[in-house]
């Protein structure tokens, strides 16, 4: 469902490539494998607030995270929302860790305590309502992140951004540092990601937007993930391993009544940060475009100073995806660009949702490259998903040491003017660079209306998609049953050539 309600004017002249059918051949995908529990781990009542606004989707497991650990490929580590709530965030972000390259999966003994159903208290830093955006990243020597937006609504307006580590693979979770906190009702930290730095175990680094608003009552009405008044980007990082982190601090400010959101790092070979992001103007003049666009940010001394203005990739004109029967609202990452980095080089490429390759009418997957660490883009195609007649949404991009560019992504391609809203989940994958693409499906189709509701039917903004050596590890949610009360799962595969 597209948040935004700026209207996206379409430039006359498009590069345009739509893919043609690469001459590889598709990867070999393994049966999916359950990683999130199949009910609640949480009791109904867990967060401490009697009074609590919203419909609660109790069982439901959204918007996975994960990542597959450099120094042990058979590691594998998956965070997810639990318990999804209609207007924003989850009753905990908890945490799950293979051991043998995803086939099977285990729990922590005692989970990451974000929010109160998860253990949280005012003690160990989790004294929080919900929890959201759930984001994890593995450094070079096995040390884990696992980041998470932390949420009071019913009760004042605290929010924070927290993050926990571990050093076993993601058995056992240390202490819960907290890298920013606002109690302002004016203030909403949102979106948040974590990238450990690929070549030194000591540094990570974290980023996020953080809204704005003109006064209370907007900050309530706006929401979770909802394009804000003002919404610049601030960062922090560990150069110790994770053991503290500096203070929090604004890198970005994109000016009054405009926004950035999706912020995401990236480590090329010479060290540089690259930021990819949602640059949102809401307001033309004679230095800005009106619109949403793709752009970076980038740092040469591993994030103490940035560059000072943005670098505009491309437009991000996206329509939003809703069911092509009822015309229901489908919440997706539609304003969110995804970044990737070809490993132990300066290519960066990146992937969104956005319509123009259909003339306005449908989402496709876009595509763009920089070859010199995000100073110059080129965007190679604006669908790179094999059906166009179909909407596709949530890209989620990984490359493997070989070059290999692997993009996780949904669409209706199945689906009928009857019942169910089939959903089906697909890994595109590229040898030249993003020329061609060659896809191979991911799990089983299922009902989207079986998503809890959130603005619209919602299994998260981002999937996620492990990489390493020569395999991708999709990590994604499948609903379970069709219609309410809602009912899905997190699962996790292996794809391979």
């Amino acid at each position: 469902m597209k948040k935004s309600p700026l209207t996206i004017i379409a430039a006359a002249a498009l590069l345009t490539m739509i893919s043609g059918v690469a001459g590889a051949a598709p990867l070999t995908a393994t049966a999916p494998v359950q990683v999130s529990p199949t009910n609640s781990p949480y009791p109904s009542t867990c967060n401490g607030v009697s009074t609590q606004v919203g419909t609660l989707f109790p069982g439901t497991e959204v918007e996975p995270t994960g990542a597959v650990n450099p120094a042990n490929p058979l590691n594998v580590i998956a965070g997810w929302q639990q318990d999804r709530w209609s207007n924003g965030g989850s009753n905990g972000t908890p945490v799950a860790y293979s051991t043998d390259g995803g086939t099977t999966w285990s729990s922590p003994a005692v989970q990451p305590p974000f929010t109160r159903c998860a253990g949280g208290t005012a003690a160990n830093g989790g004294d929080y309502e919900r929890a959201s955006d759930p984001w994890i990243s593995i450094g070079p020597t096995g040390t884990a992140y696992y980041m998470s937006l932390a949420i009071d609504v019913a009760q004042d307006n605290n929010n924070a951004m927290l993050v926990s580590r571990s050093v076993d693979g993601g058995a056992k979770w240390g202490p819960i540092l907290t890298l920013r906190r606002d109690t302002s009702l004016n203030v909403l930290n949102d979106k948040n990601s974590l990238t450990a730095d690929p070549a030194n175990a000591n540094y990570a680094y974290a980023v996020w937007d953080r809204l704005e608003f003109p006064n209370a009552n907007a900050a309530r009405q706006a929401g979770e993930n909802a394009i804000g008044y003002r919404g610049p980007t601030w960062f922090t990082r560990t150069t110790d391993g994770g053991v503290s982190w500096e203070a929090a601090r604004m890198i970005f400010d994109p000016g009054e009544i405009n926004q950035t959101i999706g912020n995401q790092i990236v480590v090329t070979a010479d060290g540089t940060l690259v930021d990819g992001f949602n640059l949102i103007y809401n307001v033309k003049n004679a230095h800005k475009v009106r619109g949403e666009h793709v752009a970076v940010l980038r740092s040469a001394d591993q994030g103490v100073t940035w560059d000072a203005k943005a670098t505009l990739v491309d437009d991000l004109a996206s329509i939003g995806v809703t069911d092509p029967t009822t015309g229901a609202p489908v919440r997706t990452g539609d304003i969110i660009p995804e970044i990737a980095v070809a490993p132990e080089t300066n290519t960066v490429y990146i992937a969104w949702q956005d319509a123009r390759a259909t003339g306005g009418a449908r989402d496709q997957i876009a595509f763009a490259r920089s070859t010199d660490a995000g100073r110059t883009w080129q965007t190679v195609s604006l669908a790179i998903n094999a059906v166009h007649s179909t909407q596709a949404f949530n890209p989620q991009i990984r490359v493997l040491h070989d070059g290999t560019i692997g993009v996780l992504y949904n669409d209706f391609r199945y689906d009928t003017a009857a019942a169910p809203l089939t959903t089906s989940t697909w890994l595109a994958h590229s040898h030249d660079g993003g020329q061609t693409w060659t896809e191979t499906q991911i799990g089983d189709n299922y009902d989207m209306t079986g998503a809890p509701i959130a603005r619209g039917y919602f299994l998260g903004d981002y999937d996620a998609l492990g990489a390493a050596g020569t395999t991708f590890t999709p990590i994604f949610p499948q609903t379970t049953t069709s219609g309410q009360p809602a009912a899905d799962n997190i699962y996790a595969a292996t794809a391979t050539p």
